[in-house]
């Protein structure tokens, strides 16, 4: 057992343990090991500074420490039984209806349902990744009869942030009118942390009802690599929310069943995924930084609804931003209309419904480039381009 499990079994142990005596009415020896369980959980998160739970590890210590107070006189006691679990108990001993309700709201909170309005035509550039995804879910969904080995279920996109992710994602949805379930790896950890299987079923076991009523879903994972990354300095329960991950997604990719359930992950870091889930995405795409043609065509699109000078030249704009990502060029754009507007402000002018922003120009932008640098370095596309050597598969 690892120094970080023997921590978090400790705190366990420590608040199971106040639970109890608070329930039985021994104040001080309650106090006591509230303190004992704040004391630890406050280690784990100095010891391990970049884990994911250590929001989860405060909230707790600091639910703890009011309970404290109540304790001592500062504040209204209640019965321990009508306090919520993050003050005084581990998921593990609430009563099942209260875990129930509990998780409902976890995942009603932290899944997207919504059914996205994204075309094809709002991915810019990406031609080899939209060729990818077509191949893998776009024809299997319209023609099902023409694929006897099955069709691909695991895509994972890889990449640079702020580079079309997502955006893809929720585009190939659109594109097959399926249903789009989108969570964020980071806080199925964070936040259901003691109901995090049961919740992974629950997103599994959503799509594939969808698809057996005839409908494809998309299961869309962000973050995955705080979901599945490698095994060091693991904690608790990450291990069994691996395996139900794991579970799950053989049960999807079942070569035998041909409903339309697909598992689109996304990550920033595909280098911190473990090679037992690598496998499991027969498509790995990476979704590189725009080229030439890409940038310029959102610089059409995010200078669209805003007021130009005639000198402006977009190509140059376009050559300008080589290295920026997507999210970068629309920061930019927004950043010059943002000093423009300022300006107005400033003037006194813009007390005056009829006052406008003067025209942006080509020195604005090259101002707004002169203090921002991509959010991407060159040593880290270098490090995308290794990994995608060493794995992709399209």
């Amino acid at each position: 057992m690892s120094a970080s499990q023997e921590l978090e079994q400790a705190a366990t142990k420590y608040a199971l343990e106040a639970v109890r005596l608070d329930k039985q009415g021994s104040r001080g020896m309650a106090i006591t090991m509230y303190q004992k369980g704040i004391s630890t959980l406050l280690k784990l998160v100095r010891l391990y500074p970049n884990y994911g739970l250590n929001t989860v590890y405060i909230q707790r210590a600091q639910a703890y420490q009011e309970r404290i107070k109540s304790l001592q006189g500062e504040g209204t006691i209640q019965p321990v039984r009508q306090q919520s679990e993050k003050s005084v108990e581990m998921m593990d001993q609430q009563p099942e209806a209260e875990k129930e309700a509990a998780g409902k709201a976890s995942y009603d909170e932290l899944v997207l349902q919504e059914k996205p309005n994204i075309s094809w035509n709002q991915v810019v550039g990406l031609d080899p990744a939209k060729k990818a995804i077509k191949e893998a879910i776009v024809y299997p969904v319209e023609r099902p009869d023409l694929f006897p080995l099955g069709w691909p279920r695991g895509i994972l996109l890889f990449g640079p942030p702020g580079c079309g992710k997502t955006l893809m994602a929720a585009a190939v949805a659109t594109e097959i009118d399926g249903a789009f379930v989108s969570v964020d790896a980071a806080s199925i950890m964070s936040k259901w942390l003691g109901e995090a299987e049961r919740n992974v079923a629950k997103l599994f076991n959503q799509a594939r009802n969808t698809a057996s009523k005839g409908r494809p879903a998309i299961l869309f994972i962000d973050e995955l690599d705080s979901l599945i990354g490698m095994h060091s300095n693991e904690v608790g329960g990450e291990t069994r929310v691996r395996n139900q991950v794991l579970k799950e997604m053989d049960g999807v990719m079942d070569k035998g069943k041909k409903i339309h359930v697909y598992v689109i992950g996304a990550t920033n870091k595909p280098w911190a995924l473990d090679w037992p889930f690598i496998r499991r995405f027969q498509k790995r795409i990476m979704i590189p930084l725009p080229n030439h043609e890409a940038r310029l065509h959102m610089l059409k699109l995010y200078t669209e609804h805003l007021n130009l000078s005639t000198k402006i030249d977009l190509d140059e704009f376009a050559r300008l931003t080589a290295g920026f990502s997507g999210s970068d060029i629309r920061d930019i754009c927004q950043s010059a209309q943002l000093r423009a507007i300022g300006e107005l402000f400033e003037s006194g002018k813009a007390s005056d419904k009829r006052a406008k922003p003067r025209p942006l120009s080509m020195d604005d932008f090259k101002n707004i480039l002169a203090d921002r640098k991509p959010s991407v370095s060159p040593r880290i596309i270098s490090s995308y381009n290794e990994w995608s050597e060493a794995f992709k598969a399209l």
